[in-house]
C-alpha cells in the first residue's frame, strides 16, 4: 500500500527475483522443446500425397517432432504458448523495474541507477537524475504483453487453416524475441551496476521511532495476558502520535506509556526493536535457492 510493513533486508527482496527468474529459466527450458515441432503433413494435415515417415525424417533431421495432429497449419496455441512465456518474463523484468524506480524516490533513496558522467536526468532541471532505465523497460513490457494478447487471437482460425494469422506474426514474433531478449540485457546491466544506499535504509527503517516493530510489541503484549483488543488499541495509539511528524518516536511513547511499563521490562521493550527477529529465518529461504 505504500506504506511501511515489518522490516525485511534487501537481500531479501532480491532472493524474490531470483527465484522469479528461475522459474522463468525452468520454463523457457520445457518450452524449447514444446514448441520444436514441425510439419510435412500436406494440404490440410491428411498426409494425402506424402507418408507421416517423410515428415519423421525431415523434422530428426531439423530437431523437430512432428506436431501430434497438424492441419495446413500448426496449431496456434504452441505459438501463444512461446509469446505468453516471453511476456511473463517481461513482466518479472517491470515488476524488477517498477521497484528500483519506488526505491528510488527523493524521499526513499534506497537503491539508484547508476549514472554516468555527464548523464542528464532532465533537459530543465539539472538536480535529476531519473530511472530511465527502469522506466524504459517499463514501457518495453508493455509491448510484450501486447503482442501476448495478438497471437491468444490468432489461435482461433477458420477451420483450423485460415491466414489471419500470419501477418500478425510476422512482426510479432520477430519483436517479442528482440524486446525481451533486450529487456533481458538492459536488466541485467542495471543490477550489475545499481547503486545500494544501506544507510538511507537504516533511515527509512527507524522512520518515526520504529513504528515498523508494532505488531512485535502488540503480540508481546498479548503474550503478557491482554486481550487482543486492548493491546491493539494501546499500541495503535502511540503509533498514531509518533505519526507522520518529524519528532515522533513510537519506541519512546511505547516506554513511557504505563499500560505498556506494568507488562514489559525494559530489556522486553528493547527485544520488541530488535530488526533480528524478522530475519532469522531467512537463511532457509537462502538455502532454498542453493545461495
Amino acid at each position: 500500500h505504500g506504506i511501511h510493513a515489518e522490516p525485511i533486508t534487501f537481500g531479501f527482496k532480491l532472493a524474490g527475483w531470483l527465484a522469479e527468474v528461475l522459474r522463468h529459466k525452468e520454463r523457457l527450458q520445457i518450452l524449447r522443446k514444446t514448441i520444436a515441432v514441425g510439419k510435412i503433413s500436406g494440404a490440410v494435415g491428411t498426409y494425402a500425397n506424402i507418408e507421416p515417415r517423410v515428415e519423421a525424417i525431415a523434422c530428426a533431421r531439423l530437431g523437430l517432432k512432428p506436431d501430434t495432429a497438424s492441419t495446413q497449419v500448426i496449431s496456434r496455441d504452441i505459438h501463444a504458448d512461446f509469446v505468453q512465456q516471453l511476456a511473463l518474463l517481461a513482466a518479472s523484468i517491470e515488476r524488477f523495474a517498477v521497484e528500483i524506480r519506488n526505491l528510488q524516490k527523493t524521499d526513499v533513496l534506497e537503491v539508484e541507477e547508476f549514472f554516468a558522467k555527464g548523464q542528464k536526468g532532465s533537459s530543465a532541471m539539472p538536480h535529476k537524475r531519473n530511472p530511465i532505465r527502469s522506466e524504459r523497460l517499463t514501457g518495453m513490457a508493455r509491448l510484450v504483453r501486447s503482442h501476448a494478447g495478438a497471437v491468444l487471437e490468432n489461435v482461433a482460425l477458420w477451420h483450423e487453416r485460415d491466414i489471419s494469422h500470419s501477418s500478425v506474426e510476422r512482426v510479432v514474433l520477430p519483436d517479442a524475441c528482440i524486446l525481451t531478449h533486450f529487456m533481458m540485457h538492459e536488466i541485467t546491466n542495471l543490477v550489475n551496476n545499481l547503486l545500494v544506499y544501506p544507510e538511507n535504509m537504516a533511515r527509512n527503517l527507524n522512520c518515526y521511532g520504529g513504528v515498523v516493530f508494532s505488531q512485535r510489541v502488540l503480540l508481546t503484549l498479548i503474550d503478557k495476558g491482554l486481550n487482543r483488543e486492548e493491546a491493539y488499541s494501546i499500541v495503535q495509539e502511540s503509533a498514531h502520535t509518533a505519526w507522520n511528524k518529524p519528532e515522533g518516536n513510537f519506541r519512546d511513547l511505547i516506554s513511557k506509556d504505563p499500560r505498556v511499563a506494568q507488562n514489559l521490562s525494559p530489556a522486553e521493550i528493547e527485544a520488541c526493536f530488535d530488526p533480528q527477529h524478522h530475519l532469522q529465518h531467512l537463511e532457509q529461504v537462502y538455502q532454498r535457492l542453493g545461495i
